[in-house]
């Protein structure tokens, strides 16, 4: 037979669409020649497969070979094509029976003596695979990964000559076990912080809502501290929410260690990185750290000292929880539903408002400072909280009383979110406007009070809806169905850049 077909996936975004391998064996002078949108690395699997064929055993078909991906309009990267066209050639050639083929998907890149060696993106073509109810063979190295995707049937090999031999039945290969880690990561404690206790609290009220956060302080009073400890007071990732993040991490650079199964992901990319590395991008669409962020935390250090238009970037996101990188040739679309925290000084020189007088910033250079934030952007950050220097007793005292550890906060923060999900089906930050006026109902005299507030600080629509959802999240913590007045003045305390905009204090 001189035409072999076999099934592959390509890499499109977080998608991972199917591939049809066809190799076809005509008469002619020998050629190998690929088809079908290949890019610089799957036009190179020419040399690569005749290598890995040749010094594998098998004999090289003396004739002219054409390869073609379908569909022939959706791009292909990569070496992850190799295993698959040098199974259809053999298959082609007489030297595989095609029959054995059926019923499977391959991915892997060969090295020139056969070997297969990794490929990025594993997880989602997994993922595809057992919902299409086929088996995927891969490399050895990719095993533990594609594991991890339920129910699927997963081989994993270290050369082509065992690949062929499970395919013809002389040496069946072992199925991938799902092996999940055990967690053993250690995760910083609230308890510590030292002071801090309206920081605390507003932490406290972002993990059980889901909302972002900005802190404000002087250098060392504790934010990045703070920061660093809100995932251990996070509940745990669900299944699902473990593969989505594992899944964006799969198609990144660095890839998807397995270790790191189930641990919410935390991002903290410094202040000259590039609006492409925070939203993604790249000639073939990459995600970046606000995605590889999903379902976890991205902390922003430093805040104004980044680039205003790459900071404009996190608008859209913040809203949609995800991003859309558009390209001439093509459009891909990740996931982004991160939890922002973010942490800025009060003034160029950090020390504004000090009692010894370090500070030296005049109001015009503040309100320079402050206005690289836009007021859109600020508008879509939850909580605002000031943190004020903490006392030198304070911090020299040996015995801290009253340091409230991560689990006994994280209790509160997953009976919170329990309601949460009971009552509308989402967090209390992903409420729209129709679940507002459901489930945070307000009295007249607490709409007076709102009202006067609104008109006091100069509130945004947006701004207003921020303020409810925070003060739902006050009630859920503290167990209440209904609004109360206390929870109302809570929230409005933390829009302290709406009641000071870039202006010293």
């Amino acid at each position: 037979m001189s035409l072999a077909t076999l099934r592959s996936r390509a890499q499109f975004g977080i998608d991972a669409p199917p591939v049809t391998i066809e190799a076809h064996l005509t008469g002619g002078l020998p050629a190998l020649a690929i088809v079908g949108l290949p890019e610089t690395a799957v036009r190179e699997a020419r040399d690569r497969v005749r290598s890995a064929l040749l010094n594998s055993g098998f004999e090289f078909p003396a004739r002219r070979v054409t390869i073609n991906l379908a569909p022939a309009d959706l791009p292909k990267e990569g070496g992850r094509f190799d295993l698959g066209i040098a199974l259809a050639i053999l298959a082609a050639s007489g030297q595989l029976p095609p029959a054995c083929l059926e019923g499977y998907e391959f991915i892997g890149e060969l090295g020139l003596g056969g070997e297969l060696r990794p490929v990025r993106g594993v997880l989602p073509v997994a993922l595809q695979a057992q919902r299409a109810g086929a088996r995927l063979v891969l490399p050895q190295a990719n095993a533990a990964e594609a594991a991890l995707a339920p129910d699927l049937t997963a081989y994993g090999a270290e050369h082509l000559l065992a690949v062929c031999g499970h395919l013809t039945g002389n040496a069946p290969l072992a199925q991938a076990q799902r092996a999940l880690p055990q967690d053993g990561t250690s995760v910083p404690d609230l308890a510590d912080v030292r002071g801090q206790p309206a920081a605390r609290r507003a932490l406290e009220i972002a993990a059980a809502g889901g909302h972002s956060l900005l802190m404000l302080g002087p250098p060392g009073a504790g934010k990045t501290m703070l920061a660093t400890r809100l995932p251990g007071i996070l509940p745990p990732l669900t299944e699902q929410e473990a593969l989505e993040t594992a899944a964006v991490q799969s198609i990144s650079a660095g890839g998807f260690d397995v270790r790191h199964w189930g641990q919410r992901p935390v991002r903290a990319p410094h202040h000259t990185a590039s609006a492409a590395a925070l939203a993604g991008g790249g000639t073939t669409p990459r995600p970046g750290e606000i995605s590889l962020a999903h379902h976890g935390v991205l902390f922003l250090d430093e805040l104004p000292e980044f680039d205003r238009q790459v900071l404009e970037v996190l608008r859209e996101p913040l809203e949609s929880g995800h991003i859309s990188i558009a390209r001439a040739a093509l459009k891909a679309e990740f996931p982004a539903r991160f939890q922002l925290v973010a942490a800025m000084n009060p003034c160029p020189c950090g020390y504004l408002g000090d009692a010894g007088g370090r500070c030296r910033c005049t109001p015009e250079q503040v309100r320079r400072y402050r206005g690289r934030l836009s007021g859109p952007l600020l508008d879509r950050i939850d909580l605002h909280v000031e943190l004020p220097p903490v006392a030198h007793e304070l911090l020299l005292a040996q015995e801290h009383a009253g340091a409230e550890p991560s689990a006994a906060v994280r209790e509160r923060v997953q009976a919170a979110q329990q309601r949460q999900f009971a009552r509308s089906g989402c967090l209390n930050a992903r409420l729209d406007p129709a679940g507002l006026r459901r489930h945070a109902r307000l009295t007249e005299s607490q709409q007076q009070f709102l009202a006067r507030a609104i008109g006091a600080l100069g509130l945004s629509a947006r701004a207003t809806h921020r303020v409810l959802r925070i003060a739902r999240t006050c009630a859920d913590l503290a167990g209440s169905d209904a609004l109360d007045m206390p929870h109302l003045a809570e929230a409005l305390q933390y829009r302290l850049l709406d009641r000071r905009p870039h202006s010293a204090y």
